[in-house]
């Protein structure tokens, strides 16, 4: 068949991209706009090879092969195919398992079928290269895409180099059309500004612990204040400079004996769903019983609900901690039949009812969430699960209280 396949090695394309742009290959050092890339693979190796684009299989890790919010994003783009290997962690760093067993069989097979005339490979295992020769062997021509090197060498097998039929180097211009390095005074941009909503919940100030002023204490043992950010009512607030991320336990104290009065209402409280065995603590506020009675999102949804939701998450929610929080609270709030909830809800800024909070944080998991360390969720994700209930709550209140048009 007259057009080409490509598949990527996403391991070896990131972690490249990563070595090239922050000068080690770790993927968190850099932000990815995989749309852009995906156009860019898709354009580059139809120009290369003068031959329609069949498909682009991306193949990637993934703890326990869930699928992560990048290979959500990836899949539902138009011709392309996610496959995941497993994502093992040994001696403190992880390693991508099956991957290129998958890789080799996706080509020999293709080859095999005549699916296509030409194949791109962005990889640079060697192991592939017995994949490769099959291939040759069926008739079909083999791209090898290399990303520059950082130290300007091979960062591939020399025997796969050897054995493409064509060869092309994807260099740091365009490479930085897609990929950005997160460091300031870097390559590119500055990383994103944190999301106000999520400023507004960490602004909940610390009870007093006994610790010296944030001024006084070493700077490692500090983070500096951010800017300000709005609580709900758009009034400005310092978000202070406090050590690490306040807890639940911290925020639940700020009414306990001898503690400084706080600005916030008592019932300005989080709660981790993972706390296990929670005892309400001396000055934490219990929830009321039309609280606790609230119905859970699973108590409001048929099972075509539940279809529907399901297929919504395969094939439209991204990931994004934000964009879950705001998918749950939309769903939850479309099928409550007593509105006299959400004004109960509301109220309760910024503390989600345990019951609720719960299964918004188990909804989250589904979307390969987990920091699989610990198996939780990572403590800025939840931050950011919350602000996204938050926002769409906000969202939903503003527009029943807005006034009428004329």
């Amino acid at each position: 068949m007259d057009r080409c396949i490509v598949l990527v090695d996403a391991g070896y394309l990131l972690g490249a991209a990563a070595s090239l742009l922050a000068g080690e290959p770790s993927r968190s050092r850099i932000t990815v706009d995989h749309s852009a890339l995906v156009q860019g693979l898709r354009e580059q190796a139809e120009s290369d090879t003068e031959r329609p684009l069949l498909r682009i299989y991306w193949f990637d890790g993934a703890p326990d092969r869930v699928p992560q919010p990048e290979h959500r994003r990836l899949r539902v783009m138009p011709r392309v195919t996610v496959r995941l290997g497993a994502l093992t962690r040994s001696d403190g760093r992880w390693a991508q398992k099956g991957v290129d067993a998958a890789m080799h069989a996706e080509l020999t097979e293709l080859a095999r079928n005549r699916a296509c005339s030409d194949v791109v490979l962005v990889t640079g295992d060697g192991d592939l290269l017995p994949g490769m020769m099959a291939a040759k062997e069926h008739g079909v021509a083999v791209h090898l895409w290399a990303v520059q090197a950082a130290d300007g060498d091979y960062n591939q097998s020399e025997d796969l180099v050897a054995e493409a039929d064509e060869r092309r180097v994807l260099d740091r211009t365009w490479i930085t059309k897609a990929v950005r390095a997160k460091e300031l005074g870097g390559v590119c941009a500055p990383p994103p500004v944190p999301r106000p909503e999520i400023a507004a919940i960490l602004s909940a100030p610390l009870p007093d612990t006994g610790l010296a002023p944030a001024a006084e204490r070493p700077a490692e043992e500090t983070e500096h204040a951010g800017a300000d950010a709005s609580d709900r009512s758009g009034a400005p607030q310092r978000v202070p400079a406090t050590k690490g991320v306040p807890t639940p336990k911290d925020l639940a104290a700020l009414r306990a004996p001898g503690s400084h009065p706080a600005p916030h209402p008592a019932t300005a409280t989080l709660r981790w769903s993972s706390d296990k065995g929670w005892v309400d603590r001396p000055g934490a506020v219990a929830e009321p019983p039309e609280v606790s009675a609230m119905p859970t999102l699973a108590q409001l949804t048929t099972a075509e609900q539940r279809w529907a939701d399901r297929e919504e998450d395969i094939t439209t929610v991204g990931g994004d901690p934000f964009e879950v929080g705001q998918v749950f609270a939309r769903r939850w709030m479309g099928r409550l039949g007593d509105q006299g909830h959400l004004q109960k809800l509301s109220g309760m800024y910024p503390r989600i009812p345990h019951r609720i909070d719960g299964e918004l944080l188990r909804y989250a998991a589904r979307f390969g969430l987990l920091a699989h360390k610990d198996d939780q969720i990572d403590e800025h994700d939840r931050y950011a699960i919350r602000a996204g209930f938050w926002r769409e709550v906000d969202v939903r209140t503003a527009a029943e209280h807005a006034p009428a048009g004329d």
